[in-house]
């Protein structure tokens, strides 16, 4: 089978790709932006405090921290800024193939810091900080990298909800998610349960939302809202590293080809099935006839 020079056009392709694949994204970017959404920054900027983390590695594995240790990791105002800021800093990553989420100081997040959920309590405000979580994490699960949120501790609220824009979760074997919302009279907002609904079903959703039901790594394994319980000692960031290790596994090889398949995948579980198919044929141009793809056709790579 020839390659007919099927690298020539692999740069068009790639835009092509691109362009369909995060459509929809581009769309939600423009349906929030605007002056409501400067309106609901400049508010968030007034309550500093934590930052959020980021280290690019030259494994193509990024580790990103939420960083607030005093406040169980809680996100200030200041923190959900600079999660768009990071994401934003990741998509352009065009080296990146992984992506890990963990807490600082063995916790993992405990949702928004109460001092800045009191000062935006209105629904007009609490609507506006609604949205700018719901597009911020929308656009972190969508990351062409294949993204894990190691949970240590605790996940408590919008922290599980964070845990759920990441593509798999790994617990330690003391870490606690729990929904807590309905302690505070509240549901999630950061779009949480839609995806939580997605991962688990629509039961298993009610159950943890509910009850606010205390998710172990057992029922997280046996509801399939977990996917590894980590066997490293507590502390002395071992549990980073065996989630290193845990996503290599997915990670290998070259980084057009990971990022393509989270893309498929993406694209796969949110566009129709005709839309998708386009997206997909579109991917596997930018692929086929390239770097990877001819070095596996030289070394007559079997399967095994």
């Amino acid at each position: 089978m020839a390659l007919c020079a099927a690298s020539h056009p692999l740069l068009q392709n790639t835009r092509n790709a691109l362009r369909r694949c995060f459509k929809q994204n581009r769309a939600f970017h423009s349906n929030t932006s605007g002056p409501q959404e400067e309106e609901i920054r400049q508010k968030l900027q007034l309550f500093p405090g934590g930052s959020i983390d980021l280290q690019k590695q030259e494994s193509g594995i990024a580790v990103m921290t939420v960083n607030n240790p005093a406040r169980m990791n809680a996100f200030s105002g200041s923190m959900m800024l600079e999660l768009e800021e990071r994401v934003s800093e990741l998509e352009t990553w065009t080296e990146g193939k992984g992506l890990i989420v963990q807490g600082a100081a063995g916790t993992f997040c405990s949702g928004s810091d109460l001092n800045a959920v009191r000062a935006i309590s209105n629904p007009q405000d609490g609507m506006k900080m609604c949205m700018f979580m719901q597009k911020t994490l929308t656009r972190l699960l969508r990351l062409p990298l294949i993204s894990v949120a190691l949970v240590e501790g605790r996940a408590l609220g919008g922290g599980a909800e964070l845990t759920t824009a990441c593509d798999f979760r790994l617990m330690t074997s003391d870490a606690v998610i729990q929904f807590v919302h309905k302690h505070m009279g509240l549901v999630p907002g950061w779009g949480g349960a839609a995806r939580l609904v997605r991962i688990v079903g629509s039961q298993n959703a009610l159950k943890l939302l509910g009850g606010a039901k205390k998710v172990d790594p057992h029922l997280g394994r046996q509801i399939g809202l977990v996917d590894e319980v980590l066997s490293s000692p507590l502390g002395e960031g071992s549990s980073l590293v065996e989630a290193e290790q845990w996503l290599s596994q997915f990670t290998k090889g070259s980084a057009p080809v990971i990022r393509a398949v989270k893309q498929v995948v993406v694209s796969g579980r949110e566009l129709s099935l005709e839309e998708a198919l386009r997206t997909e044929k579109d991917i596997f141009g930018t692929v086929w006839g390239g770097p990877a793809n001819l070095e596996a056709l030289a070394q007559k790579t079997k399967h095994k």
